[in-house]
């Protein structure tokens, strides 16, 4: 696998935005252009400058759209940082073409990108700080106290009082478990907006922040989770585990 890290020029003045902020604000935009690093073979022998319109067919090859594996798809991170900019982290099966997505769209970054294989081993009950941009849902049941007959099936939300329960509970199934009493968690909300032409068409997912340390109880089943993700909303900049030694703690590393 592979990690890129993104630094993206947003401005110190939300008033007077660069457009690096216009296009984080729609994270649709930010998995389209994405996508674009992986342009079919065709697409890249016809197109060089890339001055043909996107077309989802014209990319992917074989990374979007598919199931996320060791050889397949990708997941990606957005982290404000100071001083106006962003970075954002692309975890990808294969090594991804920047060169190409950003051919036409150069003045989104604020740096080259880096890009650095990323072949992850852990062993059993080593201690790591992690940081996971979740969309934690839970899907209604005839079980369920709050479910109305017209909403079984559907996911909704997970309740603020439970979302240190839904992580440990995901953990327990994915090689982990968390430190309860130093895990942190922020709420937000991720715009998306699939047609610009139409500025009521905007939708939004539920955005929580999770920050602490977990223990890795079977490094088989944690690495798997590292290549899945966690949770829905995938497309949308959810679900990427990042993950640091706890040894960098107030070294200035960051994850």
């Amino acid at each position: 696998m592979y990690r890129s890290c993104l630094l993206i020029d947003v401005g110190n003045n939300p008033d007077r935005p660069r457009p690096g902020r216009l296009w984080l604000r729609n994270r649709y935009h930010v998995h389209q252009r994405i996508c674009m690093a992986f342009p079919s073979a065709s697409r890249k022998a016809e197109d060089v400058d890339f001055l043909t319109p996107f077309k989802l067919d014209d990319f992917g090859n074989g990374q979007v759209h598919v199931k996320r594996a060791m050889d397949s798809g990708f997941l990606f991170h957005i982290t404000p940082l100071p001083n106006g900019r962003a970075v954002i982290i692309v975890q990808s099966a294969i090594e991804p073409d920047w060169g190409y997505a950003f051919h036409n769209a150069s003045y989104l970054l604020a740096a080259p990108p880096v890009v650095k294989p990323f072949e992850p081993h852990f062993p059993e009950g080593q201690c790591l700080r992690f940081r996971l941009a979740a969309n934690p849902t839970r899907r209604l049941s005839k079980h369920s106290l709050d479910a109305k007959k017209e909403s079984i099936g559907k996911r909704v939300p997970v309740p603020t009082d439970r979302l240190i329960d839904w992580l440990a509970h995901r953990g327990e199934s994915a090689g982990f478990i968390v430190t309860r009493d130093v895990t942190t968690l922020v709420s937000g909300y991720a715009y998306f907006n699939k047609n610009d032409k139409k500025s009521d068409k905007w939708q939004r997912l539920r955005s929580v922040l999770f920050s602490g340390l977990l223990r890795v109880t079977d490094p088989d089943v944690f690495r798997q989770t590292l290549v899945h993700g966690i949770g829905s909303g995938k497309a949308f900049g959810f679900g990427l585990l990042l993950i640091a030694p706890v040894s960098t703690v107030g070294t200035g590393e960051s994850i």
